[in-house]
């Protein structure tokens, strides 16, 4: 036996420490899976913000003086919806609906009761109740009255995502079991619905997705390797990478939020690259060699270009930290904690299953190789041919793609980042089909909150109310804003309950009179509760609903409006001298979010190729060759971002992950067929890249289908983000395949200014 190098005899050392391998993996399994049970849920949009951001602890900090509970609007569509029989089957749903442990429902008809005790659903008690609707601006402003249909909010106290999602079910139970005559459809409107919704099918993508995947992995072993030992060799360490990584995540305080499908996806497809680059390498046993020896030979030809990869893997994915959206800065760095653990699963439990399963090689099992073996002995010849127009072709169509991302000035606009919360619901659901409507029907879906602070114990003097009405007024009359309640708004309808003009009156002294019981009403109106401050009664705020506005510069466009209306109210009321107002809200937060897709796009990507450079020039030092080796994988990126602009796609916190994860992934593609592109140097370009193909190209090719068929179970999800990031990420790994093939080896006649022997 000759004698082995110092990396033959580690490995050795696994092999024959195989059973406490085994036992302690064993034993870390079960563990990681219970900690994944664990690891808590956000799925608000709004939440995505980092928190230290100054406008998500503003917010916070709002929150904790208005404690916001959580509402939903049931629209009750009829013909007419003021007939007896109609208003009848509103008042049914509202009575069974008030019945709810904790639930609050408001109506029109209530509210008209309230204000008319005897009211009696005759035809005259019904034609005052449409007179009182049709002529208040307010009822329909906040969705209560439309054309068509009667609304009820159904308001619950916030405790969690299970308690929400049980009254949830409990509302959907009684809107589908309380009889209904004239009724025709219940709409359903709310954050808590989009929410919940949002939080089921990202998390049931991964669920969804793994027995597609498993079949994949089953089917792809059994094809290449002919081995029931080599796929459960195979699938038993997949299986250990990916409860480790999930696991890992709870001890780093992470959360499953819109994007944490993708961690566990993008571990499992690169772990499992790795798996066949080391599968592949042992099954190609030469003569002459034992299996065991053979074993640790191919362990340590691998060794430099998978730590290569995965150190490259992790540095690229930890770019991700330079975002300024919290789940993608966790997203980046629980993948580079997962791959840092694929790494070392691959160089110990997998020799020691390989060891233990007797899994066989190429000797015993011929693996199906013959179509790829005819066609790598004609890539070098035809990349030689048709080198110029190869590079130049990926190069024209890489720069489109750079047109279709960023665009081009007077001519071609950015591609557009999607923000509007209607693209986070799948098109062909009754929850987006409701949305639409109360968007075209009633008002915006977004709103912000104006957290006005006075002295103690001003936010009910009458000044300091009137110069309110006037800048509620003030708001009003913005073209991007539907409606805005405040305090106020409970006096124009009390003045509407009886009969008079919403407007209230100019007069100090008329309006001192008027709003003269605020106080009072704060004991007996606890919706007022929600917006003065009974504690200090010196906080008050407004809710602005807004008609249009998604984008972070409308949210400034709209803060300087707020501005402007607010020194021009207190400037004519003295009671505002040294009152303070700010502007709040989850949609503002939503904004913030879509403000950070594209800066995050373009800096992480920008550090994950440097660092990748880096890695990789410390492991070949040849700049040049590793600035070709990026040829594949920035024309995939490109190419796929061309590709998502004609078919209409935009960027979304999924899909900003493209790059990085094509870029972080592929890589390994490359630095294998470098690796192995050195190994046969010495008889010119053409002998070795004939090795590097027959060496690494099938193992590339096997990886690459791996890769896009695994993000291609995305595709069964219903969540659009995550659909649409696997459906592009799939076809931009089969992008960087053909350009390894095509473009790569033609910039590398070109830059080597070589020819063929024949």
């Amino acid at each position: 036996m000759t004698s082995r190098s110092r990396l033959q005899r580690v490995f050795a050392r696994v092999v024959a420490l195989r059973v406490p391998i085994l036992v302690l993996y064993a034993l870390l399994v079960p563990a990681a899976a219970l900690l994944a049970t664990r690891i808590p849920s956000e799925s608000a949009i709004s939440g995505l913000v980092m928190r230290d951001d100054p406008d998500y602890l503003a917010t916070k900090a709002f929150q904790k003086v208005f404690p916001e509970g959580q509402f939903v609007l049931l629209l009750l569509e009829s013909e007419d919806p003021f007939q007896p029989a109609a208003v009848a089957d509103v008042e049914a749903l509202a009575t069974a609906l008030a019945k709810l442990p904790g639930v609050t429902v408001v109506s029109a008809v209530d509210t008209w009761r309230r204000a008319h005790p005897g009211f009696q659903p005759t035809p005259e008690g019904l034609e005052a109740l449409r007179r009182f609707a049709n002529t208040t601006s307010l009822l329909r402003k906040q969705g209560l009255v439309g054309e068509h249909f009667l609304g009820l909010v159904v308001g619950f106290p916030q405790e969690g995502a299970k308690a929400r999602d049980a009254r949830l079910s409990a509302i959907d139970a009684l809107v589908a079991s309380t009889p209904r005559t004239r009724v025709t459809a219940v709409r359903k409107v709310g954050a808590p619905y989009v929410e919940s919704w949002i939080e089921k099918e990202s998390g049931q993508a991964t669920v969804r997705w793994f027995p597609v995947f498993g079949v994949l992995v089953v089917g792809l072993a059994l094809f290449l390797y002919r081995s029931v030992r080599s796929m459960l060799a195979i699938l038993l360490a997949l299986g250990t990478t990916v409860a480790l990584a999930v696991g890992a995540g709870q001890l780093l305080g992470f959360s499953f939020t819109v994007v944490s499908a993708v961690v566990p996806l993008t571990v499992m497809v690169t772990s499992l690259a790795s798996l066949v680059y080391l599968q592949s390498r042992f099954v190609d046993q030469p003569e002459g060699v034992s299996v065991d020896e053979h074993q640790l030979l191919a362990m340590q030809n691998k060794f430099l270009p998978v730590t290569a990869s995965s150190v490259a893997a992790v540095l690229g994915f930890s770019a991700l930290v330079v975002s300024r959206i919290r789940p993608i800065r966790q997203m980046g760095l629980w993948t580079a904690t997962g791959l840092a653990i694929a790494w070392v699963v691959a160089f110990t439990l997998f020799p020691a299953l390989q060891k233990v399963l007797r899994t066989p090689t190429g000797r015993t099992v011929p693996i199906r190789t013959a179509l790829y073996d005819r066609l790598a002995e004609v890539l070098p010849s035809f990349t030689f041919r048709w080198r110029w127009p190869l590079l130049l072709g990926a190069l024209g169509l890489s720069a489109c793609g750079v047109v279709a991302l960023f665009g081009l000035p007077g001519l071609v606009s950015p591609m557009r980042v999607g923000v509007d919360s209607l693209d986070y619901v799948d098109p062909g659901l009754a929850l987006h089909r409701d949305m639409v409507f109360f968007r075209e029907h009633v008002s915006g879906l977004n709103m912000v909150r104006v957290w006005v602070k006075t002295k103690p114990g001003a936010a009910v003097e009458p000044e300091v109310l009137h110069g309110l009405d006037r800048f509620t007024s003030r708001v009003e009359a913005l073209p991007t804003v539907s409606s805005v309640v405040g305090p106020t708004t409970f006096l124009r309808m009390r003045r509407a309950l009886a009969g008079q003009s919403e407007a209230l009156p100019e007069d100090p002294a008329a309006f001192a009179q008027l709003a003269g019981d605020v106080e009072q009403l704060l004991l007996s109106q606890p919706e007022l509760r929600s917006f003065i401050d009974v504690g200090t009664l010196s906080n008050v705020q407004l809710t602005v609903l807004l008609s249009r506005g998604e984008t972070q510069a409308d949210f400034q466009a709209l803060s300087e409006e707020l501005h402007k209306a607010w020194d021009a109210t207190v400037g004519g009321t003295p009671a505002f001298q040294g009152a303070s107002f700010q502007v709040v809200g989850d949609s503002l937060l939503t904004a913030k979010v879509g403000a950070s897709l594209v800066p995050t796009l373009t800096q992480s990507f920008s550090l994950t190729a440097a660092l990748i450079f880096a890695a990789f020039l410390v492991v070949f030092r040849s700049a040049s060759a590793r600035l070709m080796a990026m040829i594949p994988s920035v024309f995939a990126i490109l190419v796929t971002f061309l590709g998502m602009r004609l078919l209409g796609g935009n960027l979304n916190v999924a899909t900003i992950l493209i790059a990085t994860t094509v870029l972080g992934t592929t890589e390994n593609d490359q630095i294998h067929f470098f690796h192995h592109l050195h190994e046969g140097e010495g008889h010119g370009l053409e002998a070795a890249m004939r090795h590097s193909l027959r060496v690494s190209g099938r193992a590339i090719v096997f990886a690459t289908l791996i890769n896009a068929a695994g993000f291609l179970g995305l595709a069964f999800s219903s969540f659009p983000p995550l659909r649409q990031f696997g459906l592009v990420t799939s076809a931009a790994f089969l992008l960087a395949m053909l350009a390894d093939f095509t473009a790569l080896l033609g910039a590398l006649w070109l830059v080597r200014r070589e020819r063929p022997a024949r």
